[in-house]
């Protein structure tokens, strides 16, 4: 299954960018500027609607759709709804994995949660326990279209610390995420754990490419820095899973995925002496053999897509 992460991130200068990244290569299918006081879900579908087509051209494999809470609103879930709909009518099996946002119901409603939860709890250590089950919720779109969602609840109870120290009142903590999955409880909240992941991404893009500040006073030419710097992204990220991931990679330690730091300091950041010689301007690269092994390979798969792995 090929997971799609939907974020934005804050940044200085009153710009919040909006990024989507595929598997767990985080192959990034968009990435677009809004101003800072833009809310989250403001555009989001319309971001939504664009990035889908892209990852249906980059694989079959089936697609799980993971955002964070700031995209928790009844509109959007009718979307993903709708578009998984589409999918299934094409073929292909799409699902969705959307971080709840309980706003005040966790505080005002704690009674009615416990309630709930009594025939649910399960003891992880002394002092804490936890419930987990499973709600049909109906959403309504703007056309007032319903559809029936389903929510995995988590209720978290502790009255004591990891040390033993015993609480003078009981902690609640109450989370949810609305999903398509036929899993069980555990294993849809153990998928969206590995959104963590995909927060690298962004911390790759505003430090490895040192975009955290953007350059200019002018949102259309940092908009435009921005679609340079998605495509910059992909480019080292194809560089790196196709030259130092495998055996010929100059880096020791074995890896799924390269850091855009370490494709730059081991591939592109490299010495090289200009001689003119015979007539000729020759650009020596000394007898670092192993990484101009790389390089040649990585020109030749750019050629050839067919060539061997390397």
């Amino acid at each position: 299954m090929r997971r799609i992460a939907q974020n934005s991130w804050g940044s200085f200068s009153g710009y919040t960018p909006i990024a989507a990244y595929l598997g767990n290569e985080g192959w990034c299918l968009g990435l677009e500027l809004r101003p800072g006081k833009q809310h989250t879900m403001k555009e989001s579908n319309a971001f939504l609607e664009q990035v889908l087509p892209r990852a249906y051209q980059m694989t079959q494999a089936p697609l799980l759709v993971r955002e964070d809470s700031g995209f928790d609103s009844q509109a959007h879930l009718a979307l993903l709804e709708q578009q998984r709909q589409a999918c299934a009518e094409d073929g292909r099996v799409l699902d969705y994995l959307v971080k709840w946002n309980p706003r005040r119901s966790a505080k005002d409603d704690q009674d009615t949660w416990l309630a709930v939860a009594a025939d649910y709890w399960e003891a992880l250590r002394p002092g804490k326990r936890q419930a987990l089950w499973t709600q049909t919720v109906s959403i309504r779109d703007d056309h007032q279209v319903e559809y029936v969602v389903k929510r995995v609840m988590r209720l978290v109870e502790r009255t004591a610390d990891h040390d033993g120290q015993l609480l003078i009142e009981p902690e609640y903590e109450l989370e949810g995420w609305w999903t398509r999955l036929d899993e069980a409880p555990q294993a849809v909240i153990q998928r969206y754990q590995a959104h963590a992941t995909h927060e690298q991404f962004h911390s790759e893009i505003k430090t490895d490419l040192d975009l955290e500040r953007l350059p200019s006073g002018k949102f259309a030419t940092n908009d435009l820095i921005l679609h340079l710097a998605q495509l910059a992204y992909n480019i080292l990220r194809l560089m790196g899973q196709l030259g130092m991931t495998g055996e010929l990679s100059p880096v020791r330690h074995p890896a799924k995925r390269r850091r855009l730091r370490t494709v730059l300091q081991e591939l592109v950041h490299r010495a090289a002496l200009v001689i003119h010689k015979a007539r000729q301007i020759i650009l020596d690269f000394g007898q670092d053999i192993g990484r101009m092994t790389v390089l040649k390979t990585l020109r030749r798969r750019f050629r050839y897509p067919k060539a061997a792995p390397c």
